[in-house]
């Protein structure tokens, strides 16, 4: 079905279900209730989750199947977030060609990346894209923001304006990005007893373009280009000798995972019509990097959890403080109290980046295959502790 084997359309299943419930699956727990906190079905966080996700995605396609570690896939998420509000600018707040125009930016430029930085692998193609997002950071912050001609509007960020043309604006519609009148950020929330779920439209439709983009990325996984590339990841210097040429393959891969980035980068600017140059900074790069080996490198889902965990995790680190430390330990002895949020206090709020990177060194020292790899031993040790007790429980024959 779908031209997928029934692994991959399971997978596809799952993904499907776990994106369109999300609103019911991130809220557990009871809005007015201590760990209501811990709750992340908010429209904003759940569009991040989305957006960041598709961005891994692509991210996997160039880095899992290759090989090819790119420092410069920021580069693309800002192009694609400024060519999206250009067209708020210039159009109007439809968010379809805003975000056509996005991907097709950022193909072209990672045309252009792709082409110079290819010409070397290994550790030098890292340094070149890194290089290439450094560049583009500064061409977005200063040297584009000049008085005669002001694409990025520097420090500031490029936003819309009344005085803008906006020549399909029609009057009477609101100043937001709307897909042909339906707003992105009209919600509408159901309540079901003491719980409270929002229904966002600019994540179903964030939601809707990653299912779409995943299915992609499995055609792709499972094309014989997919296989090509992976060849390419296990020996490159083989596939040169029988009269094959790489190059080719790995720049198609590169802008292909650029797109991705620029699609990600559209979406972000059609749910806050708003870009900035820290969206090119290396640190973005370095992100999507840390989510898809999260995750699972390589892997088809791996992208999609890592991304989820690390933007889940952001939210909720950096919301505990010290007060909500002293109500959950409460119960201990007054100095015991004091002495456990003193230890916990770096790993919080503005410190959850402490207890990322001590997550991050935990999965690639035991899980090398990350998230995935964690779940797959975890069904292995289900499946062979159900055997032992079937085992235990069989009678010996008389």
């Amino acid at each position: 079905m779908l031209g997928l084997n029934k692994n991959d359309l399971t997978l596809l299943v799952v993904v499907a279900v776990l994106t369109l419930f999300a609103p019911f699956i991130l809220n557990p727990f009871p809005t007015d209730s201590a760990m209501a906190q811990f709750n992340a079905g908010y429209p904003d966080l759940m569009q991040r989750f989305i957006i960041f996700g598709i961005f891994a995605i692509g991210f996997n396609i160039l880095f899992g199947l290759t090989g090819y570690l790119s420092f410069g896939h920021a580069a693309f998420l800002g192009v694609g977030s400024y060519a999206a509000v250009w067209m708020f600018k210039l159009l109007s707040y439809n968010v379809v060609p805003a975000i056509g125009l996005a991907i097709i930016m950022a193909g072209l430029f990672s045309v252009l990346i792709g082409y110079v930085s290819l010409r070397r692998s290994g550790i030098y193609f890292s340094i070149l894209t890194l290089a290439f997002a450094q560049m583009s950071f500064a061409l977005a912050y200063s040297v584009l923001s000049n008085p005669k001609f002001n694409l990025t509007n520097g420090e500031t960020g490029l936003q819309v304006y009344p005085s803008d043309p906006q020549i399909f604006h029609g009057e009477g519609m609101q100043d937001f990005p709307h897909f042909f009148g339906i707003y992105m950020n009209s919600t509408h929330t159901m309540n079901v007893g003491a719980w409270s779920f929002d229904f966002n439209a600019g994540y179903y439709l964030c939601a809707i373009i990653m299912i779409a983009v995943f299915y992609l990325s499995v055609r792709i996984f499972r094309s014989p280009f997919g296989m090509m590339l992976r060849a390419i990841k296990s020996n490159q210097t083989r596939m040169s000798y029988t009269g094959l040429n790489p190059r080719p393959h790995t720049l198609a891969a590169f802008v292909i995972s650029g797109m991705y980035a620029g699609l990600a980068g559209g979406l972000m600017a059609a749910m806050d019509p708003l870009a900035g140059a820290e969206r090119m900074q290396w640190t973005a790069s370095g992100e999507v990097v840390l989510m898809t080996i999260l995750g699972g490198t390589g892997t088809l889902i791996g992208p999609v959890l890592g991304a989820g965990f690390i933007k889940y995790f952001e939210n909720i680190f950096s919301k505990i403080n010290d007060n909500i430390l002293h109500q959950w330990f409460a119960f201990l002895p007054d100095g015991l109290e004091d002495f456990v949020v003193f230890i916990i206090h770096p790993f919080i709020g503005k410190g959850w980046h402490l207890t990322l990177g001590i997550m991050f060194m935990l999965v690639v020292i035991f899980l090398p295959g990350g998230l995935v790899e964690g779940g797959q031993r975890l069904g292995k040790w289900i499946k062979s502790r159900g055997k032992s007790k079937a085992a235990a429980t069989t009678e010996p024959a008389e």
